[in-house]
């Protein structure tokens, strides 16, 4: 692979590259460190590229085992979910806070999941991947990625219903 081709085709998955690495990672430092580390290891098999039908799934799976191996090293069990921000200038003060507060209860709620429905919310939800795309980058099948999803929602919504209706016959 040449490099105008290297850099057209890998270099677009910066920004995927380092969020799922965020989220495996939480640190910012350590998720910049994967994807440059991940990086040089693309630029260093370019040659190969060609082989894989689909790069960005490939990038994604080494991104994954990446940061995989760096927490089994660190025996690390802390995992995050990286969001993007909403804000709306018309929202009210207590309307903000109520939002805040929900997607602060849905990220607590999430780091409750087992490892795998994190993961695949992450890259569903978050990183808007096709089923057939996070099968390849989980080694799954996609009617399993759809199961685990499916788990992972419904957990979540038993939970934010059980808050929402405490205390209420």
């Amino acid at each position: 692979m040449k490099q105008t081709d290297f850099l057209n085709t890998v270099l677009p998955l910066k920004d995927k590259v380092y969020r799922l690495a965020k989220r495996l990672l939480v640190s910012s430092d350590e998720a910049e460190d994967a994807t440059q580390e991940l990086y040089l290891k693309l630029w260093k098999s370019k040659d190969k590229l060609h082989q894989y039908k689909n790069v960005e799934a490939f990038a994604m799976t080494m991104t994954k085992n990446y940061c995989l191996d760096q927490l089994k090293a660190k025996r690390s069990g802390n995992l995050k979910l990286v969001h993007s921000n909403y804000t709306d200038n018309n929202i009210s003060l207590q309307k903000d806070v109520e939002l805040k507060d929900s997607v602060s209860r849905v990220h607590e709620l999430i780091e409750q999941l087992p490892e795998k429905q994190k993961l695949v919310i992450q890259l569903r939800d978050i990183e808007n991947y096709e089923f057939e795309e996070i099968g390849k980058i989980l080694d799954l099948e996609p009617t399993a990625v759809r199961v685990t999803l499916s788990r992972a929602r419904k957990t979540i919504r038993e939970q934010l219903i059980k808050q929402h209706n405490y205390g209420i016959s």
